[in-house]
């Protein structure tokens, strides 16, 4: 061979040999990263592709809220959500031009089946030239507990802002989640991509903002809830039991301002001395705001992140869409830094006002750790995966957050304390005959011109817990005068409390 033809030769090599580098690194390690949506949205054949292949379904027990349904129109497969607007928050929605949201943004990979864990599966799809089979994904749901939190938050009203989260203490599994006002997946997911966008236009365009999930996503002051994290503080200090008397005046003078805290009632708690028990019964302001004090703020902020205040633990809807946002307890100042917190705010903070703010799958993991002998378990929704043929390929086993908020010996003496409050206080509303219940209620202020928020924590049964729930209503549209986290949202929770006990 003469040189220049071995010259040739040569270079005919390193050119085939760069193009299966470049071809290589491609269709290997860039892979993902060009045919992901989130990196290129507008890579109309990247969306043609993934609507013409059947995503895996979205189980509640045995009953599908999401799968993919053969359609008659090129792109081969429609994803329809019989679960609908009960269970929207938790689905989310696949469509064509929009962002996904729910399980279906953050499970894509698994139900799409590029997961790690359903490889061989895809595999042998393509080695028996079968359509690519996506995996599915088990949700943790009770569907009579979603069932009783969905109803009970529309008989409200169709305009009712508000949120519900059960909780299984022992475990942290999601038995209910339900955000309202909510919205139909159905209309985002129809292939008639004009209709689709109207409807979403008119979603975001919505001032009540129906596709927000406020279970997760709404942080709003607690208001009396937060008695709970107060008054187990105070147990846990040793300097206070059930017995305690304190104070149950009129009103408090607060250091270094000239304002008094006073009570809901602007009246006393039913003495100058009070139990420790009959201040949480009767929800004092004046009590607790005593004991911030006593206690001081360091002491309140310490007990409230033992039950998860600054974290965000609830992880599996955790997109960029739905996105747990964090419980606080301080303001921050314009570089970032937390501000101190001054005595009258730690009285404040102490009833579950001035810059305390949680969300109700905060509030339901409060009651959850008191019901779990003061063990925090992890919230989790996402059961299990399963292949197409639903052969279970990955459980998810529950987690402790934080094994000890509070003592075992606190827990229990908490638990009387909140189940006096639903036998002889303001949680008369959630009782349930031949059941203990475990309960608090709080009426959180807000600003001047709007109502306060109405909440509701609860566990039951009082002893071995099957259930612990927060529900909020944010604004349900009636009086201020007739707002109470009794009148409005322990009705609600005694609903999801009996669900799942009855069954």
């Amino acid at each position: 061979m003469n040189r220049p033809i071995r010259n040739v030769a040569i270079a005919v090599m390193v050119l085939f040999l760069a193009l299966m580098i470049n071809a290589t690194y491609l269709q290997y390690w860039q892979s993902d990263d060009l045919t992901s949506l989130s990196k290129h949205p507008d890579n109309n054949r990247v969306k043609d592709a993934a609507f013409s292949e059947p995503r895996g379904k979205i189980l509640v027990g045995s009953r599908a809220i999401a799968l993919s349904r053969k359609s008659d129109d090129r792109y081969d497969f429609l994803r329809v959500y019989p679960g609908g607007a009960e269970y929207a928050h938790l689905s989310g929605y696949f469509a064509r031009n929009l962002n996904l949201g729910g399980i279906e943004a953050s499970q894509n990979r698994v139900l799409t089946g590029d997961a790690p864990n359903l490889f061989v599966n895809r595999v042998i799809d393509l080695l028996g030239n079968e359509t690519p089979q996506g995996g599915n994904v088990s949700l943790t749901i009770n569907p009579a507990a979603q069932k009783a939190a969905y109803d009970g938050l529309r008989a409200l009203g169709s305009k009712v802002r508000g949120a519900v989260v059960a909780i299984e203490p022992a475990t942290g599994r999601v038995l209910a989640m339900v955000s309202s006002p909510t919205f139909n997946p159905n209309r985002l997911a129809t292939h008639d991509f004009t209709a689709a966008g109207k409807s979403y236009k008119a979603l975001l365009a919505d001032p009540l903002s129906p596709l927000n999930n406020r279970a997760i996503e709404e942080r709003l002051p607690p208001g009396s809830t937060f008695k709970l994290v107060t008054a187990a503080a105070a147990l846990s200090s040793g300097k206070y039991n059930p017995n305690t008397m304190v104070n149950g005046g009129a009103s408090l003078d607060l250091p270094q301002t000239s304002k008094n805290l006073v009570n809901e009632s602007r009246g006393g708690c039913g003495g100058a001395k009070i139990t420790l028990t009959r201040a949480l019964d009767v929800s004092c302001n004046v009590a607790f705001g005593s004991i911030g004090l006593k206690l001081g703020a360091d002491a309140l902020v310490k007990q409230a992140e033992a039950f998860g205040w600054g974290q965000a633990p609830f992880t599996d809807l955790d997109d960029p869409l739905t996105r747990m946002a964090v419980s606080v307890m301080q303001a921050r100042d314009q570089d970032g830094n937390l501000v101190a917190i001054d005595k009258p705010q730690t009285a404040f903070t102490a009833i579950g006002q001035s810059n305390v703010a949680a969300t109700p799958m905060q509030m339901a993991m409060v009651a959850a750790g008191i019901a779990n002998n003061g063990k925090v378990m992890k919230p989790y929704l996402v059961d299990e995966f399963r292949s197409a043929d639903l052969d279970v390929i990955k459980p998810i086993d529950p987690k402790v957050l934080n094994a000890s908020a509070i003592s075992p010996s606190v827990a229990r003496q908490l638990t009387q304390m909140m189940v006096s409050v639903v036998d002889n206080g303001t949680g008369v509303n959630a009782r349930i005959r031949g059941i203990e219940v475990a309960g608090k209620t709080g009426t959180a202020q807000s600003a001047p011109n709007r109502p306060p928020y109405a909440w509701f924590v609860s566990f039951a049964p009082a002893e071995n817990a099957r259930v612990a729930i927060a529900v909020l209503i944010q604004d349900a549209g009636v009086e201020r005068n007739a707002i109470s986290g009794n009148g409005l949202a322990a009705p609600i929770a005694r609903r999801v409390m009996e669900a799942v006990l009855n069954q």
